[in-house]
């Protein structure tokens, strides 16, 4: 059984698909064992309530240095045992400890299709909205494992989403989340739980 901690920093969309594919069985052999949110008080909380999931805050606004935090948060994921970290919405810079102690163990969604639109910067609606203001037809979003880098990891998964006439960044946002990130971030997760892919030179090897 592959245990998962889930990382967050608001409403946790993300968050609630991977719930709905652990009841619906679309996500087998894994279960989430926290939600850990660097914020307090946001939604993602209460739905990891409502789904029976201990819920934690870690934030950096209870810590003197950030290297303070940075040492709380890896000693909770490590004291946990997890064997898969999901940034869902998570907008804390992963520090290096953990992606070293958890490698290929970490993964993220980003709102287009790597390596347009992302990297340093590019998160939340800035994507969408640089996406349109390029006037692209075609975004999406991608499914990646984390390493140093920001964007950089290997692909795991990406879902392509037809821009349409008159989308603002906000409704472009939202088809995407519906059509691609709430697909490709489950079936990513099964797949990890169900040794289904592997990393080998910096690219994700599907088996089967």
């Amino acid at each position: 059984m592959l245990k998962i901690a889930v990382l967050v920093s608001g409403g946790g969309t993300n968050l609630q698909a991977i719930i709905d594919g652990i009841e619906a069985g679309t996500i087998t052999n894994a279960k989430i064992d926290v939600v850990i949110s660097n914020n307090e008080g946001v939604y993602s909380l209460e739905r990891a309530a409502k789904a029976g999931i201990e819920a934690k805050v870690i934030s950096p606004k209870y810590f003197e240095t950030r290297a303070a935090f940075n040492e709380a948060l890896y000693e909770e994921l490590v004291s946990r045992n997890v064997d898969l970290i999901v940034l869902a919405g998570c907008l804390v810079v992963i520090p290096e400890k953990i992606i070293n102690h958890f490698e290929n163990k970490i993964i993220n969604i980003h709102p287009s299709l790597i390596p347009s639109f992302c990297g340093t910067g590019y998160y939340g609606l800035k994507v969408h909205e640089k996406a349109l203001e390029r006037g692209v037809k075609v975004s999406g979003a991608t499914v990646h494992f984390v390493d140093a880098g920001t964007d950089t990891g290997p692909i795991i998964d990406q879902k392509a989403v037809y821009i349409e006439e008159g989308d603002t960044p906000k409704v472009l946002q939202q088809r995407i989340m519906e059509q691609a990130e709430w697909v490709i971030m489950p079936k990513a997760i099964d797949d990890i739980a169900n040794g289904r892919i592997t990393v080998v030179d910096h690219k994700v090897v599907r088996k089967g």
